[in-house]
């Protein structure tokens, strides 16, 4: 390796060379016994693939993004959470499902309370909001009459001039001694402008917060970086309580692009008096001691009559929690498991509707057979890798009898919720897509019965109203670089 001037460099570069290529046949070799481990096959393929373009780099980033891995810290966290939620809810007043439910009912219930650890309660009264404002004037309403506890968690959360009225709430409230306390995604809400005023000006407050899942490497906070909580959620003294898609920001998300383009999001949220409201808490209180040790009792709501003749009254309810760690694709479960109970209609609302195979083969397989199955979505999605994944189902949803509906731009349906038949709806934060089955925290409700349904379908109604239906036509006449690009963004959506 040496000459009488030094060092031959081109023994080196030999060498270096040998060893390249049997690192790379070695990572090659190893992936493919390696990544399918515990995992579906497309998605492994996925994985296989990437590493077999670029090994090297491929193999990084499937450490960075290849395992759902939250750390043990936080594992034992959810394992200790779950427990303690589990002895608390055996005071829950679970009941059966109502008696004209579908026979596959009471599976469907069994299958949540085992995943779940939360039962089926009666006696809930929902009230559906369509309109974002009325949603933050709602919250900020039961905020301000707030005589005990506080509780908010949301995926996103910004102090703007729309939710500048709940935060000053809020922190009125803390003031007057009610215990307040929010959590929010840490990636989530970073991403929004003016994040550091926005804490600052919580440090202000005596709001006691935490960022939920937070990536502070010198801190030895570190996990997968794409993880996220995406809950939604707001209880107020245990009483009253709030889920859906809302987060709380304003409806452009404080992007310049959005409010050129004069891009907003529609959310759709229900409020709930009643057992449901003690089923949120509990979400609540695990998620408040996985990221702070601190350990909340939960109390059984008691129903609460309000006289408000726009809520539904009465509703049986389920609060099904899925994400990843103890626990994953709850929502997945029971999605699928709907789809095949269904005898004549499935109205589907998701921004993000990028299924495994499994949803994928259901709603078609309801198609199929004859149920009337229809799906909103976004005429067109703010997110580019997304939007394509999710057009390049269109084709095999369409010649399966799936009629799509394109929400008019530039509107975001951001919705997140679907009915089965004439008396089952369900509502939440998960969309219908990978990351929200495998990858987030995310809440659904199972709401029972066929006036709360038939309310639910006043909001889809609504949305067809407004809506162009998309033709198979139409769709197979798209230009071929739109056909390549849905296709390659759908392999990258397996990629968890």
């Amino acid at each position: 390796m040496f000459t009488d001037t030094g060092i031959d460099w081109s023994v080196i570069v030999a060498v270096t060379g040998v060893l390249a290529l049997v690192l790379d046949g070695v990572v090659r070799v190893l992936s493919v016994g390696v990544v399918p481990g515990n995992r579906k096959p497309s998605t492994g393929m996925a994985w296989i693939l990437l590493i077999m373009f670029i090994p090297v780099a491929g193999l990084i980033i499937f450490w960075l993004f290849g395992r759902v891995d939250v750390g043990r810290r936080r594992h034992l966290r959810q394992i200790e959470a779950r427990k303690r939620v589990r002895e608390q809810v055996g005071a829950f007043p679970a009941v059966a499902p109502p008696a004209d439910s579908s026979p596959l009912m009471p599976a469907v219930v069994r299958l949540n309370d085992n995943l779940g650890a939360l039962p089926l309660v009666a006696d809930n009264d929902v009230l559906v909001i369509e309109q974002y404002e009325d949603v933050i004037a709602e919250m900020t309403a039961e905020v301000e009459q707030a005589q005990r506890a506080v509780h908010a968690e949301f995926y996103i959360a910004a102090w703007d001039e729309l939710t500048g009225p709940l935060f000053e709430a809020m922190a009125r409230a803390a003031e007057r001694g009610v215990d307040v306390r929010l959590l929010f995604d840490h990636i989530g809400s970073r991403r929004l402008a003016g994040y550091r005023d926005f804490t600052r000006r919580l440090d202000a407050t005596g709001i006691r917060w935490y960022p939920m899942l937070p990536i502070m490497p010198l801190r030895g906070r570190f996990r997968r970086p794409d993880l996220r909580n995406h809950r939604k959620l707001l209880v107020v003294d245990g009483a009253v309580a709030f889920t859906g898609s809302l987060n709380l920001t304003e409806r452009g998300y404080h992007k310049a692009r959005n409010h050129r383009l004069g891009r907003q999001w529609v959310e759709c949220m229900v409020r709930l008096r009643g057992h449901a409201v003690s089923a949120l808490d509990a979400v609540f209180a695990t998620d408040w001691y996985s990221e702070t040790s601190e350990v909340l009792d939960v109390e059984v709501a008691e129903p609460v009559r309000v006289g408000d003749g726009a809520q539904v009254r009465s509703v049986s309810c389920q609060v099904v929690p899925s994400g990843p760690g103890v626990r994953a694709e709850n929502n997945l479960a029971l999605f699928t498991t709907l789809m095949y109970s269904a005898t004549r209609r499935i109205s589907l609302t998701s921004p993000y509707f990028v299924p495994d195979e499994s949803l994928l083969y259901a709603v078609k397989a309801a198609a199929q057979r004859g149920v009337e199955v229809e799906l909103f979505v976004s005429e067109q999605s703010d997110q580019f890798m997304v939007g394509h994944a999710q057009a390049s189902y269109y084709r095999t949803l369409l010649e399966a009898g799936v009629r799509i509906y394109l929400y008019p731009a530039p509107y975001i349906l951001h919705s997140k919720h679907f009915t089965v038949d004439d008396d089952i709806a369900v509502i939440g934060s998960s969309n219908m897509d990978m990351r929200s089955f495998a990858l987030n925290f995310e809440i659904s409700v199972m709401m029972l019965g066929e006036p709360i349904t038939t309310r639910m379908r006043a909001v889809e109604d609504h949305y067809r109203e407004i809506s162009r239906e998309l033709l198979l036509e139409e769709w197979l006449a798209r230009p071929r670089h739109l056909k390549y690009l849905d296709n390659a963004m759908r392999l990258t959506s397996a990629l968890q």
